[in-house]
Formats: structure tokens, sequence, C-alpha cells
């Protein structure tokens, strides 16, 4: 990692993911520790030997939710992630998932450049979890673009259909995402406000407030980092063992940890 002034801190959420927490935490170790960047994790009561591991490291800070009644996944992730915000002291912040395996920490450099202008940014990301490339994504685009109007033809009709979903990302995924903590707070949000994602309602909050969104491409996203989309349900056991992403969890994990 470059030797940067310590603007931003890094926060991310554990959740019984012991191998992905400890890859994830590994490759940021030595360049976090070297520029003296705050690491929090919070942990939302695991109770298991990925919160033993989190103890033992004294260059994060760890942070521990007590038991409480039954949450949706991302509404857990959400109040973890508001209960960091509290404790964060640095103007920005990089939300990372235990899944994001960082290989180039200049990544973190580059982003911040994304916050240079006249006009202030709120939040620089990517709105894909993973690089389709071209083809892929082009298709994905056209399949639900004609199922979001096949819906919207159906409902003018009177048939029953489905609500139209939009066809198009919008919102910054939080894998890896740089949001302004001074900006946040200035107006008293936070990443948890609806039942969408974390981040979605404040992300149109900061539109609507006039700050500016950055988009990154996921190819150039994706020359600094590894991203095992839903690597923590198949950390968890949500999946069938021969499920693809389990399988895909598998390889990159042990290509994370060589």
């Amino acid at each position: 990692m470059q030797p940067l002034k310590a603007s931003f801190s890094i926060v991310m959420v554990n959740y019984k993911s012991l191998e992905l927490t400890k890859a994830c935490l590994d490759l940021l170790s030595e360049g976090a520790q070297s520029a003296g960047v705050p690491v929090l994790v919070v942990d939302n009561y695991s109770a298991d030997a990925s919160v033993e591991y989190l103890r033992t490291l004294s260059w994060i800070t760890l942070i521990e939710r007590e038991k409480s009644a039954p949450e949706a996944g991302s509404v857990a992730h959400g109040r973890a992630l508001d209960l960091a915000l509290g404790k964060v002291n640095t103007e920005y912040v990089f939300l990372l998932h235990t899944d994001t395996f960082v290989h180039d920490p200049s990544i973190f450099h580059m982003m911040l450049n994304q916050c240079a202008g006249p006009r202030e940014v709120a939040a620089v990301g990517c709105v894909e979890q993973l690089n389709r490339g071209l083809g892929r994504s082009a298709w994905r685009l056209v399949s639900r673009c004609i199922k979001h109007y096949s819906r919207c033809i159906f409902r003018a009709l009177g048939i029953d259909a489905k609500e139209p979903k939009p066809f198009m990302e919008t919102h910054l995924k939080s894998f890896c995402a740089l949001w302004n903590v001074r900006l946040i707070k200035k107006h008293g949000l936070q990443f948890l406000m609806d039942d969408r994602n974390p981040g979605y309602e404040l992300q149109d909050r900061m539109v609507t407030l006039g700050y500016k969104i950055r988009f990154i491409s996921p190819r150039k996203m994706f020359r600094y980092l590894d991203h095992l989309q839903s690597g923590t349900v198949s950390a968890g056991g949500g999946y069938a063992r021969n499920h693809r992403r389990v399988k895909v969890y598998n390889q990159m994990v042990k290509h994370a940890t060589k």
C-alpha cells in the first residue's frame, strides 16, 4: 500500500466466515498497519471460530454486536455498518465485504482520487459485483430490459404479472465502496434507512442533496481485487455442496490463502 495519510478507515462485517475473513484481512494486514489505516471489523454475533480469530488481532478494532432479535441479513449488515460508522473518525470510509480480496492496494488511492474536483463527492464504487465482460454484460442488460417492458405491457393489459424491476443497476455495491463520512454525519444520515440494501437510500439522499456519485467500471475495479459473490452465503452453508457458487467459493478461498 502506498504511504498515505490516514484519511480513510476500512470497515467490514463478519458473520460466521472464518476462511473468508482471514483471507481478506491477511491481504490487508501489512499495508494497513504500515500506513496507519484504521480497520474496524464488526462481528454480527457469530459465536464461532471466526470471532475467536478476530479477538487475536491487535491491529484491528473489533466491535462485537450483542445477540438481538432475529434480523434479515441486509438489516443485520446495515446495523453493523452503522455501529461502525459511529466510531469512524476519518473523513472517508471504505466498506469491504469479507469475500473481497484486495490484491493491489493502490485501489484505495485510485478511488480516493475520484473525490477530487469542485463538486463534493459522496461515494465512489461499482454497480456490478463481478466483471462479466462486454458480451455477458450486454446480454444481461438486454434480457433484463425485455423482462422489464414485458411486465409493463402485461400489467397495462390487465394480465397478472410481477412488478417490473429497474433493468439498469444504479446503486453502488458495498463489496468495495468509498463513502464520505463527513457528509454522511453532516446530514445526520446512515447506511440503513429503509428495507433495501444498506446504502441504497443513502445514495439516493446524497444525490437529492446535490452531491456527486462516482462510478467505476467493473473492468477497472476488478484489476485490483476479486470478489466472491454471495461468498458469505456459501461459507454459511446456504447453498448445496455442488452449487456453482460453492465451487467458486472453494476455488477462490484456496487461491487467496496461497
